[in-house]
């Protein structure tokens, strides 16, 4: 830990001493300049450069928010042909070098803008370097009725801070939900549970439209299933946070953006899918006039048909040097509706002031089954025991997530305050019924029954500040306060037979209570962005956190949980090279807090040979992250390339024993370290106009220990792991389309064993209707595997050996239907909402809500508590 924090330090200290190299400019030198020697806008000044230079600065005309990524022309006007150009910064500065002796015309463009062109801009002599000053853009109020785009865009992008992945462009998707859109992200990976990973972590923190919920705090993978494809946007993956996010999310950040309207006039979206494997019907409506905008929305998924089987093998030791064999094999399904519904509203008050709100009301009723479960102990080869059982896992509830957010804007550029507030609520029942069968009859001898109400509230503020020092230098600071609030209220029940009442029971191995988590999270920032010369560009920050927080059970005495504070760094170099390369380099410091996943200490005994349960009084975990990037392009080729190292302290890891002669029981504990080292790649390659491929992947080396001085539970393991992807598009003409993805992920290293791999594919045929209104599509999944597939898993130690094997079939064939209704002309869609973002808390684990069963096969092995989830 110490050295990680030496190296953090030294970081630091680099960033201090690459600035001492070059001379400050805008802000540091603001205060010793003078009017005299300003740059006068569109004049020549002589300087000891060996070539003319221009530049300047593109913003919106609306609001003063600089323009990212807006194209610059330099036109030679004797020949009226382009002769060089740039693309602006993210503060919207723009520099063209080495330009030649002559009269020239410059042209600033960017889509929903009207371009501007400053004519007479003259290099006099071959030194000369003009300022253009501020250049300001106006919205293009043209009406998008037959607007028909040529060519095909990227479906990933890479931006200065995060990866952009463009799900509106992938018609593979239509029909799915979020967690099909995030297995075609580079550097994801999803499991068939919904887990999900960031170049190998899942310890990252996703949000919705920039916004927490905690319908995601609760489980990741059961929030996903309840977005639909459809209404995905584009996806942002964040691996190096600035000071400005929360520190929390260890691994980085994924941020889920949905479709909406900032257009003129009234809209009304149908998006609709059936399949053999399920269903969905989305409607959207927006409205918008003049300064102020309304949207409403909603969308309902289901599954059905989504079968499976698990057959699983368990050897314990025990006390008196003799083992234990047990086995267990079931046929599973799963079923399940989702819906989710918002309400927006957003009013620009004027030019500086602006004010949305925003309602999002999700429900989930979910039900894994397990039918006829057989277990068999063995002695040898002699079978002692053996019973049957059906297993019913619910999970059911409802969220609202409520948001108020204001922005004020300055005349400088790039100026401005905001406040934000949110409140957000999830409430959920999650529950499982065990059914004693008869070996022979199958009648219902006995129910075990667990019951898990629980709530999840959170009620955030925050306030942020921006202004430019200078022309080159930008600084950030805000605080943010975190209140929590978790209830998880669990109690057990008994009935014989299957008509008899439930009563009530509580026990050591059956525990009845009810358990209270408070936590109340402080946070303040300060973060600094500079240019430091032509190729150089530096952000840096720091962030401190202070974390408060009660917990006890009702009749007992409070816990004693320390309060702790934690300061986190952030550094981002990047260095534009020949040809419009660039190369980044980054470290940050981030922290994992615990969710009530694993702080939760209802018991799990839906499979009463693995049971689980939380551990209370659980610290955060440790991360340090160091990434080198590489973006560059040659010829119809853009091309990423990254390397990354991360190191985890005080990792929270499972403890597993055996009670009994046969039970497996599993808890958490702060005592794991995780390093990884790898690389990935990904490039979108245009072959042709209507030929476009992607190719990716992610290779790491993962090296993990718990550190635990038990013999019995000491653990560790390394080993490579890799994930592959390619996807591909193809215009076939008449306004058809052809899509293809695949996914490959190997096998995955696990502190006690290793989890199987898995592959999917799928093929998407489209045809849009005229004027591009609405489209009619054909999707095909895993075709090729109409039994489905095998996942092989296998856990060891000195007490336990456990192999599983889960079958899921998931061949399936939809059809995928849009339309869209209304007259739309521009607005300002440039004008960005601040919003609430907590980056916060562990997900996944084995003491989740439900999620383990989501796939249908999942063994119960590996079934996390109902209840244990963090609470909604």
């Amino acid at each position: 830990m110490k050295k990680l924090l030496l190296l953090g330090t030294f970081c630091l200290l680099l960033s201090t001493s690459i600035l001492a190299q070059f001379p400050m400019m805008g802000g540091m030198d603001g205060g010793r300049r003078n009017k005299e020697n300003a740059a006068i806008p569109g004049t020549a000044q002589a300087t000891p450069k060996g070539s003319g230079k221009i530049s300047g600065y593109v913003i919106d005309s609306s609001n003063t928010k600089a323009i990212e990524f807006a194209s610059i022309a330099l036109i030679n006007k004797a020949t009226n042909k382009p002769v060089d150009g740039a693309i602006c910064d993210v503060v919207g500065k723009f520099s063209i070098t080495r330009v030649p002796v002559g009269e020239y015309k410059v042209v600033v463009s960017f889509m929903g803008y009207k371009n501007a062109t400053i004519d007479e801009v003259k290099i006099i002599n071959k030194n000369d370097e003009i300022d253009l000053s501020v250049i300001k853009l106006t919205l293009d109020n043209r009406v998008l009725q037959e607007v028909t785009v040529e060519g095909q865009k990227s479906i990933i992008e890479d931006k200065v801070d995060r990866l952009v992945y463009n799900a509106d462009r992938d018609a593979t998707s239509k029909g799915g939900d979020a967690s099909d859109v995030l297995r075609k992200v580079p550097m994801l990976s999803v499991d068939l549970d919904g887990n999900v990973s960031l170049r190998g972590s899942q310890n990252i923190k996703v949000l919705i439209n920039n916004k927490p919920s905690t319908i995601v705090a609760s489980s990741v993978a059961d929030a996903l299933k309840q977005i639909p494809a459809d209404m995905i946007k584009t996806v942002e993956v964040i691996t190096s946070p600035s000071a400005r996010y929360d520190a929390e999310g260890s691994a980085g950040i994924i941020n889920i953006i949905t479709k909406k309207n900032n257009l003129q006039g009234l809209t009304l979206n149908m998006d609709t899918s059936v399949g053999i494997r399920g269903g969905n019907l989305g409607l959207n409506g927006n409205y918008r006039k003049g300064n102020m905008g309304f949207s409403l929305g909603g969308h309902g998924r289901a599954n059905y048909n989504v079968y499976g089987d698990f057959y699983n093998e368990q050897v314990t030791a025990n006390s008196d040097g003799s083992k234990t064999f047990n086995t267990q094999k079931a046929d599973t399904r799963n079923q399940g509706l989702w819906g989710n519904y918002q309400l927006g509203w957003d009013w620009d008050i004027n030019k500086t002031n602006t004010v949305s709100a925003s309602a999002r009301f999700g429900v989930r009723n979910g039900h894994n089954y397990q039918d006829r479960m057989l277990n068999q102990r063995f002695s040898g080869s002699t079978l002692l025991s053996s019973n049957v059982r059906d297993v019913d896992i619910a999970d059911l509830s409802g969220n609202v997530d409520l948001n108020v957010d204001y922005t004020h804007t300055f005349k400088k550029p790039q100026q401005e305050l905001s406040f934000s507030t949110q409140y957000s609520r999830n409430n959920r029942t999650n529950d499982f019924i065990n059914s004693n069968l008869d070996i022979n009859t199958f009648n219902v001898i006995s129910r075990l029954k667990n019951e898990n109400q629980s709530y999840n509230q959170e009620v955030t503020v925050q306030s942020d500040y921006q202004t430019p020092i200078g022309k080159k230098q930008l600084v950030e600071f805000g605080v943010k306060g975190i209140f929590r609030q978790v209830n998880s209220d669990f109690q057990y029940f008994f009935a014989k037979g299957s008509d008899a009442p439930y009563l009530p029971i509580s026990n050591a191995a059956t525990p009845s209570n009810v358990f209270d988590y408070n936590q109340n999270i402080m946070g303040t920032y300060g973060s600094w962005t500079s240019t430091l010369s032509k190729t150089y560009t530096l952000k840096t920050g720091l962030r401190y956190e202070f974390t408060d927080i009660t917990a006890n059970f009702k009749g007992d005495k409070a816990l004693t949980i320390p309060s702790y504070g934690v300061w986190v760094p952030s550094i981002n170099i990047s260095k534009k090279l020949k040809g419009g390369s660039t190369l980044k380099a980054a470290y940050n410091r981030r922290i994992q807090r615990p969710s009530i996943q694993f702080l939760n200490p209802n018991i799990n005994a839906a499979n009463p040979l693995n049971i689980s349960y939380g551990n209370p009084e659980l610290s955060p975990e440790y991360t340090n992250n160091f990434e080198l990037t590489l973006n560059t392009f040659f010829k119809n080729t853009f091309l990423t390339l990254s390397t990354f190292m991360r190191n985890t302290t005080d990792a929270i890891e499972s403890v597993r024993d055996v009670i009994g002669r046969d039970t497996l029981r599993t808890t958490y504990q702060n005592i794991g370290n995780q390093d990884a080292y790898g690389f990935n790649a990904f490039g979108n390659i245009n072959l042709s106009n209507k030929f476009m491929l992607g190719l990716g992947g992610d290779v790491y080396y993962a090296s993990l220990r718990n550190n635990n001085p038990n013999p019995n539970f000491s653990a560790s393991n390394t080993g490579w792991v890799a994930n592959f992807r390619a996807f591909g598009s193809y215009t076939l003409g008449n306004n058809w389309g052809l899509q293809v993805f695949g996914f490959m992920r190997s096998t995955q290293v696990q502190l006690q064993g290793y989890q199987g791999g898995m592959g999917i594919y799928s093929l998407s045929l489209k045809k849009d209707f005229k004027d591009k209104k609405g489209s009619l599509g054909f999707g095909f999944e895993n075709f090729f595997t109409p039994n489905g597939f095998k996942i092989r898993n296998e856990l060891t130690s000195p007490i336990l050996n456990q192999k599983s094997v889960t079958t899921l079939q998931n061949l399936n064939f939809k059809i995928n239907f849009s339309y869209r209704i209304g007259k739309m002309t521009f607005t300002d869609s440039r004008k960005k909402k601040k919003s609430v973002n907590n980056d916060d808390l562990k997900e996944g684990g084995e003491g989740g809500g439900g999620g383990g069963q989501q796939g249908g096969g999942a063994a119960p092995a590996a079934t996390p508590a109902p209840g244990g989830g963090r609470p909604k």
